[in-house]
């Protein structure tokens, strides 16, 4: 089963913003820590940024902080990611990720257990 799908990806010039949600079960969402993850062509996949339960908890990768915001709407149960000021380096397939506790480092892929199919930001300079 499917329990995480994201959406939001597509094409923007460098400079300009996408927001990213991620849907998740409701019983996942509130309790489960979230993270979104990259994956840039011949990259192997790395951690982005991070939310526990709650909200009041973030980790961010340094290479995007100060310019992405992760956040969750609880009233859809949606993990967001706005990504502002996009570069060229951002483009990538982003994935998001879950798990109830994960085993390493937040940023760490093998730390989580469920995950989305993923969708595609292109920024073209």
């Amino acid at each position: 089963a499917q329990f995480l799908a994201e959406s939001g990806g597509g094409s923007v010039q460098a400079g300009g913003s996408l927001r990213l949600s991620c849907a998740a079960p409701e019983s996942m969402f509130s309790r489960y820590v979230m993270a979104w993850f990259r994956q840039r062509p011949g990259k192997e996949r790395e951690g982005v940024a991070a939310i526990y339960p709650g909200g009041s908890v973030t980790f961010y990768a340094d290479s995007v902080k100060g310019r992405f915001t992760i956040s969750q709407d609880n009233t859809e149960n949606t993990l967001l990611l706005l990504m502002t000021s996009l570069q060229a380096e951002d483009t990538a397939m982003y994935y998001c990720a879950a798990d109830l506790r994960p085993g390493g480092r937040w940023d760490d892929s093998h730390s989580f257990a469920f995950w989305g199919r993923g969708t595609q930001v292109t920024v073209s300079s």
